[in-house]
């Protein structure tokens, strides 16, 4: 049996699950709503203040959509209570954020800067350097930060370009003089 798959899912006080027809789940919390279909097959009880996942049978399939379906589940609870954030470090001279409203403006060395719009659900905020990227949902924020990420990725050499804080940069030896 799918270890994560049959783990309990833990509901906190101030949030309410919603299983609907077709395994519409709707999470409501203090930091907003959730809300997302998932696989048919999967049978999701919610008893008292916890939510279990069963799965009808043992084929392949169905043992990847157990666990796939209870951490989507608990990645809404946990986004409705805490919420979701993303750090990403600017490295490079001259290379700059700027944030106003929700446009993201960011000077990464090319000949006009990369404007970004905030998704809906996302924000992002400029510290020095860092951008922090948060929101409820997990994958949006993943996205955004990745879609930040992907103007300029950081490269081996010098380090330079946008890179996740936690992140290391494999890093290589530049060019040697030749000797004749």
């Amino acid at each position: 049996m799918s270890r994560v798959g049959r783990m309990p899912i833990a509901i906190p006080a101030g949030v309410t699950v919603t299983i609907a027809e077709n395994n519409q789940v709707t999470v409501k919390g203090p930091k907003g709503t959730l809300e997302r279909v998932l696989p048919q097959e999967m049978e999701i009880k919610q008893e008292g203040s916890e939510i279990t996942v069963e799965r009808p049978n043992d084929l392949k399939k169905m043992k990847s959509l157990h666990g796939l379906t209870r951490t989507l589940i608990n990645n809404m609870v946990i986004g409705v209570t805490e919420g979701y954030s993303k750090v990403l470090e600017i490295n490079g001279v001259g290379y700059r954020a700027q944030k106003s409203g929700k446009k993201l403006t960011l000077t990464l060395g090319y000949s006009h800067p990369v404007e970004m719009e905030d998704p809906e659900g996302v924000e992002a905020a400029v510290d020095g350097n860092r951008i922090t990227v948060t929101g409820i949902d997990k994958e949006k924020v993943g996205q955004y930060a990745a879609d930040i990420r992907s103007q300029r990725p950081p490269e081996p050499y010098k380090g330079k370009g946008i890179k996740y804080i936690d992140e290391h940069i494999r890093r290589k030896a530049g060019k040697t003089g030749a000797t004749a």
